[in-house]
C-alpha cells in the first residue's frame, strides 16, 4: 500500500524531529574529524534533493544548468514515482538519477539505506536541498557524507526545526519565484566565503529561462497518428494541422486537492470551447490512474469533439503532444511545468497557491481569484491548508477562463503563421 502525503507529512514530524537531534551531534562529530582530511574548492560532484514535486524537477532546470556551467558534474535524488520528470529535457545522465521507493515504508527505508551507500561510492561532495523545510531531506543531506550542504534555514523563525544538517545556510524567499530561490542555493555553494545567511545577489529573469526539449520527429508522427485514428474511430473528421487540438488537464495530484477547479467548470468549459472552436479536436488529458475522473468530465460535457485522452500518451511523449496542440488549460499541476519546456500556449489555474512563486516558466497566463486567504499553504505549514471549501478555485468563472483561452489561442495562430 502507497504511503499517503498526510502519512508521510506526519511521519516526518513525529519523527523527523527526534532523529534531527540524534543526527546533529553525530554529523557535527563526523565533519570535525573528516575537516582535516577534506580538500578544499569548488563543488565537483553536486547533488541536487528534490523528492515529492515533479513540476519543481522542470523549475530547477536553471539552476541544475548552471552548477553544470560552473563545472560540477551533477547528481538528482527524487521519489521513483517522479523520476521520469527528469528525462523532459536530459539535463541530468540517467545513470546519475538516484530514487527511493515511496510506495511501503519497508522499501522507503531500504532504498534510503542503499542512496546514503551510492552517495559515498560516487563520492558527492556537494548536496544542494532542494525541499522546503522537510526533516528527511535534511537527514538524507547531513548523513550523505557531503563536505558541502546547502539548504533552507529557519534561522530565526519558529517551527519547521530540522536540526544543524547543513554547512551553507541559504535564506528562503517567499516573495520571489522558487526557480530563483534555486538559483540562490547553487550561489551558495559555489560561493567562496560564507554568507550569513545566503545569498546576497540579484538574481534576473533571464536567468530562469527554461531550455526547450528535443523532439524526436518519429514520436510525434506516431502521436499524430494515433490522435487521428482516436478521432476517426469516434467518427470525428480530424486532420493535425487542418484543425487544431486544444488541451484541458481537469485534475491535480492527491499532494494539494485544493488546487482543483471543479470537474462540472471543466465541463462547462469544454462546451465553451466547442461553441467558439466547432471545428477543432479537444483532447481532455490525464495519467491512466486518472481515466475514470476525465470520462465523468466528459460524459458531463456531452461534446463529440471532445475525447478523453487519459492514459492515451506515455510521460515522456508529452512534450510531442505539447508541440501538436495549439493550447491548454490546466489546474496548477505538473502539466503547467511539463508544458513550459515547449512553445505551447497554456492557461494555468491557482487558488490555494500564488504563479508568483510556482508559475510557469513557459507561454502561460495565470489566473487566481486573488482572495484574502491566498495563498494559504507555504512553506511554513508544510503546504497543507485547514481549508475544505476552496472558494479560490470556486471564484474562477468559465467566462474568465474561456477570454484567456481565445487570447492563447490566437497567441498560436499567430506564432504558426509567422
Amino acid at each position: 500500500m502507497a504511503i499517503s502525503v498526510n502519512a508521510m507529512r506526519t511521519i516526518d514530524h513525529w519523527a523527523g524531529v527526534p532523529l534531527c537531534a540524534l543526527a546533529s551531534p553525530i554529523v557535527a562529530l563526523f565533519d570535525l574529524i573528516a575537516k582535516p582530511f577534506r580538500k578544499p574548492g569548488p563543488p565537483k560532484r553536486l547533488l541536487f534533493i528534490e523528492l515529492s514535486e515533479m513540476g519543481s524537477a522542470i523549475l530547477v532546470d536553471p539552476a541544475m544548468r548552471k552548477a553544470q556551467a560552473y563545472g560540477a558534474e551533477i547528481y538528482f535524488l527524487i521519489f521513483k514515482s517522479n523520476a521520469a520528470s527528469l528525462g523532459l529535457l536530459n539535463t541530468v545522465n540517467p545513470k546519475h538519477i538516484f530514487t527511493i521507493d515511496s510506495s511501503s515504508l519497508w522499501k522507503l527505508a531500504l532504498d534510503t539505506l542503499g542512496f546514503l551507500i551510492k552517495a559515498r561510492f560516487y563520492r558527492i561532495d556537494t548536496v544542494i536541498d532542494l525541499e522546503l523545510f522537510s526533516r528527511f531531506t535534511a537527514l538524507l543531506t547531513g548523513l550523505c557524507g557531503a563536505r558541502r550542504r546547502v539548504g533552507y534555514d529557519i534561522f530565526h523563525g519558529e517551527g519547521l526545526w530540522r536540526g544543524t544538517m547543513l554547512t551553507r545556510k541559504v535564506h528562503y524567499n517567499p516573495h520571489i519565484h522558487i526557480a530563483k530561490n534555486f538559483i540562490s542555493l547553487v550561489y551558495a555553494a559555489f560561493a567562496d566565503q560564507q554568507e550569513l545567511p545566503f545569498s546576497k545577489i540579484t538574481i534576473s529573469d533571464d536567468e530562469i529561462r527554461l531550455a526547450q526539449a528535443v523532439i524526436d520527429p518519429s514520436v510525434k508522427q506516431n502521436l499524430q497518428i494515433r490522435i487521428e485514428n482516436l478521432a476517426q474511430q469516434a467518427l470525428i473528421p480530424f486532420k493535425v494541422g487542418q484543425q487544431r487540438i486544444i488541451l484541458i488537464n481537469p485534475n491535480a495530484s492527491d499532494l494539494l486537492p485544493q488546487r482543483r477547479w471543479a470537474p462540472e467548470r471543466f465541463s462547462e468549459l469544454i462546451v465553451t470551447v466547442h461553441q467558439h472552436y466547432p471545428d477543432d479536436l479537444i483532447l481532455i488529458t490525464g495519467s491512466p490512474a486518472e481515466h475514470t475522473y476525465v470520462e465523468g468530465v466528459r460524459l458531463a460535457a456531452n461534446v463529440k469533439r471532445a475525447l478523453n485522452f487519459a492514459g492515451h500518451v506515455r510521460f515522456s511523449e508529452l512534450p510531442a503532444l505539447y508541440t501538436l496542440a495549439h493550447a491548454m488549460v490546466t489546474n496548477d499541476s505538473g502539466p503547467g511545468h511539463f508544458s513550459s519546456v515547449t512553445a505551447l500556449h497554456t492557461v494555468v489555474l491557482f487558488g490555494p497557491e500564488t504563479p508568483a512563486l510556482y508559475g510557469s516558466l513557459g507561454k502561460s497566463i495565470p489566473i487566481t481569484a486573488n482572495l484574502a486567504c491566498s495563498p494559504c499553504v507555504s512553506a511554513a505549514n508544510h503546504r497543507k491548508t485547514p481549508c475544505q471549501d476552496n472558494v479560490c478555485m470556486k471564484s474562477i468563472s468559465v467566462t474568465e477562463v474561456m477570454k484567456q483561452l481565445a487570447v492563447q489561442i490566437a497567441a498560436a495562430d499567430h506564432a504558426r503563421a509567422s
